[in-house]
């Protein structure tokens, strides 16, 4: 019994092989083909998205370009290194009565007067300033040299003497300014101050000498701050 089942199982093995590819060469080749257009498909979507990638990569790159440039620009208007236009008044500076009349002599403008000023105006909202054509910045110096008052060097010492003065609300400024004391102040050293109605448009010119800056200095790379 136990030959015979041996046999039979046996004879069961040999009308019963194993299944192979029966596919003859050109449906091989077809298949072939068709797995050759996949991965052609897959390299082409690679391909696709790397340059899509890249394609990002440049744009944020051109985004970090632009606002360092806008930054630029914007601490450039800010140190008073670029011409801005914009509302406000002038303001002009003359004797209130001259040597024939007063019979004395019309002295320069004292520099404490005319920083005063300036304090009063940037109190009152004023955001860029020149006097006699020069332009007013956070370095600079007002005072006495020689009997003459200067501003960065440049002697303010002939009338009338103008100021340009730009502010975001033109109005405001000029009430305030009307409102103020300013006038008498000045009128006890023998000066007139007028003060425009607001302009629409009053341009002011860029600083043009060298801006010193004491104590600083750019750091290293490397350098420990």
């Amino acid at each position: 019994m136990i030959f015979g089942l041996m046999l039979a199982v046996q004879f069961q093995s040999i009308q019963e092989p194993a299944v192979r590819d029966t596919r003859d060469m050109w449906q091989l080749r077809e298949a072939l083909k068709q797995e050759q257009e996949t991965q052609s498909n897959l390299l082409l979507e690679i391909r696709k998205y790397e340059e899509l990638i890249d394609t990002y990569e440049n744009d944020e790159n051109q985004s970090a370009e632009k606002t360092l440039k806008e930054t630029l620009e914007e601490l450039k208007n800010e140190a008073g290194l670029t011409e801005v236009t914009g509302a406000g008044v002038v303001i002009t500076i003359e004797p209130l009565f001259d040597a024939a009349v007063s019979q004395t002599e019309v002295e320069n403008i004292a520099p404490d007067l005319l920083k005063r000023l300036l304090n009063e105006l940037n109190s009152y909202g004023a955001e860029h300033v020149a006097i006699s054509g020069r332009r007013v910045v956070n370095t600079t110096v007002i005072r006495d040299i020689n009997g003459q008052t200067k501003m960065d060097g440049y002697s303010l010492n002939s009338y009338p003497i103008e100021i340009k003065v730009i502010s975001e609300d033109a109005e405001k400024l000029f009430s305030r300014l009307n409102g103020s004391t300013t006038m008498d102040t000045f009128a006890i050293d023998n000066l007139r101050l007028s003060i425009s109605k607001p302009k629409n448009r009053i341009v002011i010119p860029p600083y043009d000498d060298a801006i010193r800056i004491k104590n600083m200095k750019p750091v290293e790379e490397g350098e420990k701050s």
